[in-house]
């Protein structure tokens, strides 16, 4: 494993053009610095899957209804907002990419509260302070380790380490909350060798493609060498619009969703790298 981690800033230069995709990812990217933090390099895989990326929400935690939901209605308490969250309107809202644009869409569509204000900057301010707010209440939670790793997901990343296989975490949660939950519920010396793609660092979330296509670029691997790990259909659409194998595990709230797209789905992560391996395998033979 990596003895440390370094935090590297890509631009569009980073964006091999033999990538698919990787022209209108370059031009998407150009005109901003990205940041994430990435673990110093190691020995190159023999294995036939070259990266392996977790989304984070659903697939290393079940971290909706009884985290993020239970946080957000927190911070609508605690700024006087007559607001609250139920575990089916949460459901449905989960279909928005992003707690930032989550809750922007909310107030779209029913009205904004009367504490917002009404200048449009304004309000994309206000709802950054909320969830700022919403991601320190989740953190706590994080802290006190009641939210636990699903199973299966520690056993398949010390067997991609162990290959040398790139691993990464890419999730449209807040940069502080995905790191939180990397470095407490896998530990410190696992979260070393694991790069984290989240938050704000592509402009357009799931289902488009870009943080999916910014992980094999920044780890200059090709798409199709790529297994995802994702619990949701535009987590789905999103690894395959990025030409990535996507196993779907299944989630509190997305057991009902169509994954007819999906290379493989689970309950959990009932699986190694070995079954990742042969699903890339079967695609080359193909």
């Amino acid at each position: 494993m990596a003895s440390s981690s370094i935090v590297t800033s890509y631009t569009s230069q980073w964006f091999p053009k033999k990538l698919p995709g990787a022209n209108a990812a370059a031009n998407r990217f150009k005109s901003s610095r990205v940041f994430f933090v990435q673990p110093r390099a190691a020995a190159a895989s023999d294995s036939s899957v070259k990266a392996l990326f977790f989304d984070c929400d659903g697939v290393l935690v079940d971290t909706e209804k009884d985290g993020h939901r239970v946080s957000f209605n927190q911070t609508f308490k605690e700024k006087g907002l007559d607001t609250v969250w139920d575990v089916e309107l949460y459901g449905e809202l989960l279909k928005i990419g992003g707690g930032k644009e989550r809750m922007t869409h909310y107030f779209n569509q029913v009205g904004w509260p009367d504490a917002a204000p009404k200048d449009s900057a304004e309000r994309k301010a206000f709802v950054a302070s909320l969830h700022k707010r919403k991601t320190d209440l989740f953190m706590e939670l994080i802290d006190t380790k009641e939210l636990p790793l699903r199973p299966g997901v520690a056993r398949l990343v010390d067997e991609a380490l162990a290959k040398n296989i790139k691993v990464a975490v890419c999730s449209t949660s807040n940069e502080k909350a995905v790191s939180a939950i990397v470095n407490v519920l896998l530990g410190p010396l696992r979260a070393r060798s694991i790069s984290i793609f989240a938050g704000d660092v592509v402009p357009r979330k799931k289902p488009d493609p870009a943080i999916y296509t910014l992980a094999a670029t920044s780890f200059q691997v090709e798409p199709s060498s790529c297994v995802v790990i994702e619990d949701s259909g535009i987590g789905l659409q999103s690894a395959k619009a990025a030409g990535m194998t996507c196993i779907v595990t299944k989630s509190v709230y997305t057991a009902d969703e169509n994954f007819d797209r999906a290379d493989a789905v689970f309950d959990f992560i009932d699986f190694g790298i070995e079954f990742c391996e042969s699903l890339v395998t079967s695609k080359v033979l193909s």
